[in-house]
């Protein structure tokens, strides 16, 4: 029997409680996750180092693991995702939604995915409505003007910072 390999591709810069629910319930749909940290050049300096945020997913991910049977593969990728999936072997593509702009986005990034690798399909996971307003981008500016993101990251995020 085949298993159903899901990819989640993202900054994580830094990984978020929403990163967390969404990676969490993509448990519920995939015997493997491999969740791919990007490296995006364009992006401006990042609060955490690129092999920062690979260890606190490897840490992160532990727990849910084995609390949900499910299989982690941590991969970092810097070209097309869809490649990267596809090198990791993932037929599913998992993606969270926090609102209708997220949706928008998100709807033309599947279009331009499914012309250039129409054997992986798109799953849009939304956002449970605890986390649902948490935004990397915002937690990383709230972090670097010295605010409290306790609220927002989990505790691994929040020893890394210190």
């Amino acid at each position: 029997m085949s298993k159903l390999v899901g990819f989640y591709p993202g900054s994580f810069d830094p990984l978020t409680n929403g990163h967390l629910d969404v990676i969490e319930r993509a448990c519920k749909l995939v015997d493997t996750l491999v969740v791919a940290v990007g490296v995006n050049p364009g992006k401006k300096t990042p609060l955490f180092a690129h092999a920062d945020r690979l260890l606190i997913l490897e840490q992160a991910l532990g727990p849910v693991g084995r609390r949900t049977d499910t299989e982690f593969k941590i991969v970092d990728f810097a070209g097309l995702m869809v490649n990267a999936a596809r090198e990791n072997g993932a037929t599913l593509i998992i993606r969270g939604l926090r609102d209708t702009t997220d949706y928008n986005y998100e709807m033309q990034m599947v279009g331009m995915n499914a012309q250039m690798a129409p054997d992986l399909q798109t799953v849009f996971l939304p956002s449970s409505p605890p986390v649902r307003h948490i935004s990397a981008t915002l937690v990383r500016q709230i972090a670097e003007m010295g605010g409290d993101i306790s609220a927002f990251v989990p505790q691994i995020v929040l020893k890394a910072l210190k």
